[in-house]
């Protein structure tokens, strides 16, 4: 007879914890293994205790013994094994059909109960053992429920550092759950001030919950160069805007003067738009955009930054361009696959000595716009902006990329 494994997680009642099969396969166990904690709730078990200190040379200990002739052995474990646990180590190690599982109810779904909230559409992210960059994708698309299993390495203040490095245009709130399932559980909330000096080292579950809004204080705010967290962003992709360093070269390379009228092509959220109308009261900003969510987001934030000479334009380009004034000044961050209608627009729409910013992130565009200019007779020059902004965690710091991309300036010339 082939030798069986029963995986049999646990919760803290221990023994209390099994359900009849588990119960059941336990009784049968010729070998017990699992850390000293899992087999101090059965200390009077009569089977071999193997104490798991190292889950390698645990396993290997496991299969030196079955291939003395033992048959059947139980491995415990906590919560679900197959869910962050040993499961996935031990079908590496032995064939799927000698192992049979018993789970219990996780600590993730025991921390989404006790905050009373359907976690079907959280991601789950384990920093347990595990690199904290794990982190960084998930909370770069702001998505709105994250679970995470730290260590008493990876925790909660090594998450916390994270979301304050990445200066995300979202903010989250921040939930520990700790030794869930026992007489001594705790749930606590916590800011982000209060995160990054938690001082604990025990297991627990984050859970991440994205804010919905917030009260933004414009009167600290600086002149120039916003804060990308000071935006709404597309719930989906929040990080999705110009980067408070690549708005600031922009607006550089528009050689901009107070009084003039401003286009924003593919507008976006709003960000380039909003710095020009905020540093340039007198000048007259149209923000051009056919997404009606990135429609509504520029509402919401020229609304609270408290910006009046935004006027949004709902539509594509250039069609969008009929009723507007000429412009002296033209922004185009997106074109909506219409890039060289949007420049033939421009050349009967702008004075000259116009200038006209592009940012462009391939190299197909980059070399319809400057084969363009060259047919044209526009001046132009080109930035290569590659930018990274550095991101500490702990005692280390590392450098976080943004995405690259090129700003060309086209200026039209006298005829």
């Amino acid at each position: 007879m082939a030798a069986v494994i029963h995986v049999i997680g646990l919760g803290w009642e221990g023994a209390d914890s099994l359900s009849q099969d588990a119960q059941i396969a336990l009784n049968q166990a010729q070998i017990l293994c699992g850390t000293p904690r899992h087999l101090a709730h059965f200390a009077t078990h009569p089977a071999l205790h193997l104490p798991w200190e190292h889950l390698n040379q645990g396993i290997q200990d496991l299969k030196n013994h079955l291939a003395q002739g033992y048959e059947q052995a139980v491995v415990l474990a906590s919560g679900d094994p197959l869910f962050f646990g040993i499961g996935r180590l031990l079908l590496s190690h032995f064939p799927p059909e000698s192992l049979r599982f018993y789970p219990h109810v996780s600590a993730i779904q025991l921390a989404f109960s006790r905050l009373k909230i359907p976690w079907q559409d959280a991601q789950i992210i384990s920093i347990h053992g595990r690199s904290w960059e794990n982190l960084i994708p998930p909370l770069k698309q702001g998505v709105a429920k994250i679970a995470v299993l730290t260590d008493p390495t990876h925790n909660v203040r090594t998450i916390a550092q994270v979301i304050q490095e990445l200066k995300l245009p979202i903010t989250y709130h921040i939930w520990v759950c700790e030794q869930l399932g026992s007489s001594d559980e705790k749930i606590e909330l916590l800011s982000l001030n209060e995160a990054l000096n938690d001082q604990r080292n025990t297991l627990n579950i984050v859970v991440l919950l994205r804010e919905v809004s917030r009260l933004l204080n414009t009167n600290s705010l600086p002149v120039l160069g916003l804060a990308d967290d000071v935006f709404h962003g597309f719930p989906d992709q929040p990080g999705l805007m110009t980067k408070k360093e690549i708005r600031s070269l922009i607006l550089g390379e528009l050689q901009l003067r107070d009084g003039q009228t401003i286009w924003d092509v593919g507008a976006g959220t709003g960000t380039v738009a909003i710095e020009i109308a905020r540093l340039l009261p007198a000048s007259s900003v149209y923000a051009i955009e056919k997404n009606a969510m990135g429609v509504q987001l520029i509402h919401q934030n020229c609304q609270q930054l408290g910006v009046k000479n935004v006027a949004i334009i709902a539509g594509n380009a250039p069609e969008a361009f009929t009723d507007l004034p000429d412009p002296d000044r033209v922004f185009i961050g997106g074109s909506g696959g219409n890039l060289r209608a949007i420049l033939e627009a421009l050349d009967t729409r702008l004075p000259p000595d116009g200038i006209v910013v592009l940012a462009l992130a391939t190299q197909e565009h980059q070399a319809l716009v400057l084969s363009w200019a060259k047919q044209q007779g526009w001046g132009y020059h080109a930035l290569d902006i590659r930018l990274s902004r550095s991101l500490s965690v702990g005692d280390l710091t590392r450098w976080q990329p943004l995405n690259p991309i090129t700003l060309i300036q086209l200026a039209k010339p006298h005829n």
